[in-house]
């Protein structure tokens, strides 16, 4: 499968859900504990600041970078099923602002991923460039929407024939929608990916998060990934954040798994861990502080 490197075996966005062998099955409980208690110490913790959706996790929101500022996001993303498992290394996920309503983006995965006993395939996914507008904007705690059209572009020969990347190239529409509420960031993305052949695809997605402290930002999200008529059909759960490590720099991380089991392909285990790198003055300085809300949410 944004934001959205791969449900299924053409990894296409940030989500890494691509399929390599063998699978941490004590995860699977553990993790849905864990999504439980954050999601309460999310509600019952003393607020700083807010928390919002985007990287680590899969679901978008209304939030750019402000003008002339650059957002640059490297991870390592891992999706792992029965038999099979894929990982994202790098996974390069580039934002910069245009004014402070439109972003630039482009995302692409070097992806490495195998099947049951077959060697392993390693190459490029399809990359995916696009604009983001936020139409409306309410100030911090109020209401954010924007539109984030995407083109994911046709992959490599090589890529394609390994199943590295999908074959053809295709539009993503989706919409993101914010709140504030109290102490707590509501966010949802809902979309569609248009193929120029083939089936079509919808994404949805929710996360609700808070700052816990001046460095700490923690999240809870559910996220879908439906085909027409065929494969994917998939429920994830997972629980991410983000921590200031210093000026301009971000340590991000998610875990979590299907919430539908794990028979047909569904993940045993997705994870996501990297470093967001914040510019301004056109990449010429590190930003001193994240973007205020209103501009990232």
């Amino acid at each position: 499968m944004e934001g959205r490197l791969g449900l299924h075996t053409d990894c296409g966005r940030r989500h890494p859900y691509c399929a390599l062998e063998f699978a941490p099955a004590f995860f699977s409980s553990k993790l849905m504990h864990l999504s439980s208690y954050l999601f309460c110490a999310t509600l019952c913790a003393p607020i700083a600041a807010r928390a919002q959706a985007g990287p680590p996790f899969l679901t978008n929101d209304p939030g750019t970078p402000g003008n002339a500022n650059w957002e640059i996001n490297i991870a390592s993303a891992q999706a792992i099923s029965r038999g099979t498992a894929s990982y994202q290394l790098p996974q390069i996920y580039l934002n910069y602002g245009v004014g402070d309503r439109v972003q630039l983006t482009y995302e692409i995965p070097y992806v490495a991923q195998s099947n049951g006993g077959q060697s392993r395939q390693t190459g490029w996914s399809n990359g995916l460039p696009g604009i983001k507008w936020r139409f409306l904007d309410q100030g911090e705690g109020g209401w954010q929407a924007s539109v984030f059209p995407q083109f994911e572009t046709n992959g490599s020969a090589s890529s394609r024939r390994n199943g590295i990347s999908s074959d053809g190239s295709r539009v993503l529409v989706p919409m993101q929608i914010a709140k504030g509420i109290g102490p707590i960031d509501l966010d949802v993305e809902a979309g569609f990916y248009l193929p120029k052949h083939g089936v079509s695809e919808r994404v949805l997605g929710f996360v609700a998060g808070r700052s816990m402290t001046d460095r700490l930002d923690l999240g809870v999200e559910i996220y879908n990934d439906r085909a027409t008529g065929a494969p994917p059909n998939q429920t994830t759960c997972d629980v991410g954040g983000r921590y200031k490590l210093s000026r301009g720099f971000i340590a991000l991380f998610m875990a979590g798994r299907s919430v539908s089991g794990t028979a047909n392909g569904q993940p045993e285990f997705i994870g996501y861990v990297g470093v967001q790198v914040l510019l301004s003055d056109f990449g010429r300085s590190l930003a001193s502080e994240p973007p205020p809300p209103e501009l990232k949410r």
